[in-house]
């Protein structure tokens, strides 16, 4: 695999439908080597999705809108502009505080892609097998 020019335009990429929101791949690890890969992320105000811990570092970024972050014992109130790094292997979550939330999330390797991939496919109202999905891509729900 190497890396390769992408563009990627507004209203572009691979859309998934999350339980709590819907992501867009806007470079995936084809285009970085496997380094890498950068989602949209556009989420309604809406209870937190389980408390995680992913075997992959990620980042978000907002853009419009405000988040709050949990991350381990800690809560971070995001808005535009705000940025956390967010280790592998550290529990977290996050909720929306505005009616919607757009923010960017930027992954290691290419695992949160294909989590969301396969995800997107699962009954959301079949818990177990969104557990099952989660512990396939290294997932670990609380």
């Amino acid at each position: 695999m190497s890396e390769t020019v992408h563009l990627s335009s507004a209203g572009t990429g691979v859309e998934y439908a999350a339980p709590d929101a819907t992501v867009t791949v806007k470079i995936g690890t084809e285009h970085t080597a496997g380094q890498y890969e950068v989602f949209e992320i556009d989420a309604p105000r809406a209870d937190a999705a389980p408390p995680h811990r992913e075997a992959w570092s990620k980042a978000f970024y907002v853009l419009q809108g405000r988040i709050l972050v949990q991350a381990d014992d800690q809560g971070y109130d995001l808005g535009p502009g705000a940025s956390i790094s967010i280790p592998a292997g550290t529990l977290n979550t996050f909720s929306v505080l505005t009616p919607t939330a757009k923010f960017l999330t930027i992954s290691q390797t290419g695992r949160m892609g294909a989590f969301f991939a396969e995800l997107a496919g699962a009954d959301p109202t079949d818990y177990a097998a969104l557990g099952q999905v989660a512990a396939r891509h290294g997932v670990e729900l609380r």
